[in-house]
């Protein structure tokens, strides 16, 4: 049995037991561990990858650090042209769609393993391609120093210190984008940066020259990524994308202008439906906006929860069928919570945390039955007792 075969046949077992139990199999047994854990991890994250046998993947590190299809094809997108380099290549998934783009493309690495692995696979995905991407084992800086000019440029700094702990600052991602921007501004009619999705977008902003566009990306209501699109010369205000891959939602674009002069429409009360924006939504700060743009109120200005008598089956979100609400006090277990004993339960812009209010409530985790405990006109605290209206999707 051939180490390929091996792979083929042990897809689906558990890695550590594999390697007790053959631990004597005329295999590579270290590489077909590797391979059979990487597959696993990558299933739903590439599943065009983890489905394709001619490929080869590292440690495990580059693996959880690599781009999801989804967001992959989301970048590839947004960004074509003739000639495109990603300067911080690693497992080189974006890379790999985004270079189907360009007719010609470099990936840029400084580990020499990755740069091999890589050379193999875009290989083996030729057939997908027209010309594989010309592989640089050097740094994003030396790369810079040397390159032609390019139509796009792609950076996904690496977001862990010497001692491989997390970080989420620019200036402590490696490369430093603040350090080198200007060079990648003078090499690139645009550059896209991918950052942390726990950045402060504002305090990105003032620190970012030239951005114009702030794309931020959620997967299933997964807060992915943020993407900041830097073109030379550009002055004026970003527009905000906010999307939420994976559902039928539909994007939002807004400058920060249009939310900050916006006034929004407050609800007298909790109406028939209950709507919670999308993490994305919540992650760009698009708030007073919602109710110029969807036929909703928000029930305070601090509660980001909105609410409406008919149905907007088009918001960006998750939509509530509000089933009561009252007043949060001592009597609120025995009337409108009488008889839930397993609920989710949300705080929203309420003095107790959930942990606090599960304690309290003496109700249980469960996904039938929604609760929200939240602020609404006159500083009044209540709680909703909502379900999901689950045919107008997630």
């Amino acid at each position: 049995m051939d180490t390929r075969q091996f792979i083929q046949e042990h897809l689906h077992d558990d890695v550590r037991e594999l390697a007790l139990k053959y631990s004597n199999a005329k295999v590579d047994m270290a590489l077909a561990l590797r391979q059979i854990e990487a597959r696993q991890l990558l299933q739903k994250k590439v599943p065009s990858w983890s489905d394709n046998e001619a490929l080869l993947f590292p440690v495990h590190l580059s693996i959880e650090q690599c781009s999801s299809e989804a967001t992959a094809l989301y970048k590839a997108s947004l960004l074509q042209g003739d000639s495109f380099a990603d300067l911080t290549g690693g497992l080189g998934v974006d890379c790999h769609f985004i270079s189907q783009n360009f007719l010609h493309s470099d990936y840029v690495e400084l580990n020499p393993e990755l740069c091999a692995l890589a050379e193999h696979n875009f290989s083996e995905l030729r057939a997908e391609r027209n010309t594989p991407p010309t592989i640089y084992n050097e740094s994003a800086e030396t790369y810079l120093s040397h390159c032609e000019h390019k139509d796009c440029l792609f950076l996904d700094p690496a977001r862990r210190d010497q001692h491989g702990r997390k970080t989420v600052s620019i200036a402590d991602c490696t490369p430093n984008v603040l350090e080198i921007q200007e060079a990648l501004l003078q090499k690139a009619r645009r550059v896209m940066v991918k950052l942390s999705p726990m950045l402060d977008i504002s305090k990105a902003l003032k620190e970012l020259c030239h951005v114009s566009e702030v794309h931020v990306v959620a997967v299933a209501n997964e807060c992915k990524e943020l993407l900041f699109i830097m073109e030379p010369g550009f002055e004026g205000s970003p527009v905000f994308i906010c999307v939420n891959l994976q559902t039928e939602q539909p994007p939002m674009r807004f400058t920060q202008e249009e939310e900050n002069k916006s006034v929004s429409r407050l609800a007298s009360e909790v109406q028939r439906f209950l709507y919670e924006p999308n993490v994305a939504l919540m992650k760009g700060g698009c708030y007073k906006l919602l109710t110029q743009r969807y036929q909703v109120q928000k029930l305070h200005r601090n509660s980001h929860l909105y609410t409406s008598e008919q149905l907007i089956p088009d918001f960006p979100g998750r939509i509530f069928a509000v089933e009561g609400w009252a007043p949060y006090n001592k009597k609120i277990k025995q009337t409108l919570l009488a008889g839930i004993e397993k609920a989710s339960i949300a705080s929203r812009n309420f003095p107790l945390s959930v942990a606090e209010l599960r304690k309290t409530l003496k109700i249980a985790d469960g996904d039938e039955v929604f609760l929200f405990a939240t602020t609404v006109g006159g500083e009044q605290k209540v709680i909703i007792s909502a379900r999901k209206a689950r045919k107008f999707g997630k």
